[in-house]
């Protein structure tokens, strides 16, 4: 039985690029012949994905599976918490939910979280030549260093080496660096093994000064400055993407709510994405401009959401926009929401109660213990019968006569899906993905409004973009001093190879 070589790369700050760089780098080894997995011990997010195994776990792992060649497992992020109020979560234990705690019950269950996460990392440790762990938020937060199983309490229970990553285009990158390494203790000092700077621009030669006096003042190289790489496309986790297309074309305009506990968020990339949309994110507080579609997204804490929606005006705005014969698409929680009733008799989400839905359409939800986690393909409803692939993660089971109009039909027993309204103007769904696909999002888009579409291929860019990413990392990094942060092995030997574009 073999032990990988484990490197973890922990941030001064939530959003550092902490997701990135382990994507990045799993890509490059990959390419250079090394079987590497990632890792994340405990991950905070409200985007998940559903693994081959049947389980969820963060968006950021799953995308960096792909980039490792892999299929997402439950192993690589053993604990995921998805956020449903202020101070609870659901905790989901090896990709299903075990228990909604309050932030202080969850410290007292850390223990036997951490017993799932030595389980998980010591089978894939077993398996690969090298596993890439990510942090999460920064381990220089004082209050959560007390059974700490996220950063330096993972890193310490495994002995591994770990490199730090900055922002640099958020300022004040040295006194992040420092200040964070400062922060912790002699025994964890001694893991960090370099620094990493993220999404610079500018002359690096004005750079150097400040790169030399990090290194004398803690002992510690450089690994590498990342340039800012406009226009990257990787999946976010909680942090909505803003980066737009050329929308010089755009024929179609698209608006969605940003609820308070929006979920899988990424089911808009191929929207936000697409050369003939214009697409707009609608906070709160923000007028609801004109549309031509509105999407209704996946919500956590769907009742608590409604309410939001309701109080931002978005139910009048909704009922004005059917009238003038607009669209509406609306993804899991968004879909529920729809029915004449939502009701949560065991608190799931909150407290245990039922509330008026929207009244959009003849059906009611009712949240209940078992969660939905798969993975699906099938066809839409629409002309031409579009293939449409994606994933299910959903609590509520929705029953009314107007599922007697699915929108989809699911795998080889072609389950009914959702509801396509009489009138053709709201397409409801638990489909997650629902516009990935390219012959989906062609046939949604024409549904829409836009005959001639341009094609876009989600998946293809993705792949596209990791590509990209571990390019720059070849070209940004010094990869000798990288190998030397692993020790002998794989990985070490992959990135020292005569290759290497690396920095000299």
């Amino acid at each position: 039985m073999r032990q990988a070589r484990t490197l973890m790369v922990q941030g001064t700050t939530s959003d550092a690029g902490k997701s990135t760089l382990v994507a990045g780098l799993a890509r490059l080894l990959k390419r250079r012949g090394v079987q590497v997995a990632p890792f994340k011990p405990q991950n905070m997010a409200l985007n998940s994905a559903v693994t081959v195994d049947g389980g969820e776990i963060g968006r950021a792992q799953a995308l960096q599976a792909i980039a490792a060649g892999l299929e997402p497992h439950t192993d690589m992020n053993p604990v995921l918490l998805k956020p449903s109020s202020d101070i609870g979560a659901q905790v989901i234990i090896h990709g299903h939910p075990v228990a909604n705690l309050s932030a202080r019950d969850y410290h007292d269950y850390k223990p036997r979280a951490m017993a799932a996460v030595l389980e998980s990392y010591g089978r894939l440790a077993d398996a690969y030549e090298a596993v890439l762990v990510e942090g999460a938020g920064s381990p220089a937060e004082i209050n959560l260093r007390d059974r700490d199983i996220a950063n330096m309490g993972f890193a310490e229970a495994v002995d591994c080496p770990v490199i730090v990553v900055a922002d640099i285009d958020r300022g004040g990158v040295f006194a992040h660096l420092v200040g964070t390494l400062e922060l912790l203790s002699p025994s964890e000092q001694a893991r960090v093994k370099g620094f990493v700077i993220n999404r610079f621009r500018g002359d690096i030669g004005l750079l150097q000064s400040g790169l030399d006096w990090l290194e004398a003042r803690t002992g510690r190289p450089v690994l590498g400055v990342l340039p800012y790489l406009h226009g990257l496309f990787l999946d976010a986790e909680d942090a909505l993407a803003d980066a737009r297309a050329d929308k010089g074309e755009a024929r179609l305009r698209v608006v969605a709510p940003v609820y308070p506990r929006i979920s899988n968020h990424t089911d808009l990339d191929a929207l936000r994405l697409h050369p003939q949309v214009d697409f707009s994110w609608v906070g709160p507080g923000q007028a609801i401009p004109p549309a031509d579609l509105i999407v209704l997204p996946g919500s956590k804490a769907v009742q608590a959401d409604l309410a939001w929606l309701r109080a931002q005006g978005w139910d009048d705005a909704i009922r004005r926009h059917l009238r003038y014969g607009g669209k509406l698409v609306a993804i899991c929680g968004g879909y529920q929401m729809l029915g004449r009733r939502l009701h949560d008799p065991l608190g799931l989400e909150g407290r245990a109660a039922s509330v008026d839905g929207l009244g959009l359409i003849d059906a009611e939800t009712v949240l209940e213990a078992e969660k939905q986690l798969v993975n699906v393909t099938g066809t839409l409803e629409l002309p031409g019968r579009p293939t449409v692939q994606g994933y299910e993660i959903h609590m509520g089971v929705t029953r009314g006569p107007a599922l007697e109009r699915p929108s989809a039909l699911l795998g080889e027993a072609r389950r009914a899906d959702g509801v396509l309204s009489e009138d053709g103007q709201i397409l409801g769904t638990y489909v997650h993905g629902l516009f990935d696909h390219p012959d989906a999002l062609a046939a949604l888009l024409a549904w829409a409004g836009v005959d001639d579409a341009a094609r876009i291929d989600l998946a293809a860019r993705r792949e596209a973009d990791l590509d990209r990413l571990a390019d720059s990392l070849e070209t940004s990094l010094h990869l000798d001093r990288l190998a030397d942060c692993f020790g002998p092995g794989a990985a070490a030997s992959a990135l020292r190879t005569s290759s290497s574009a690396g920095l000299p």
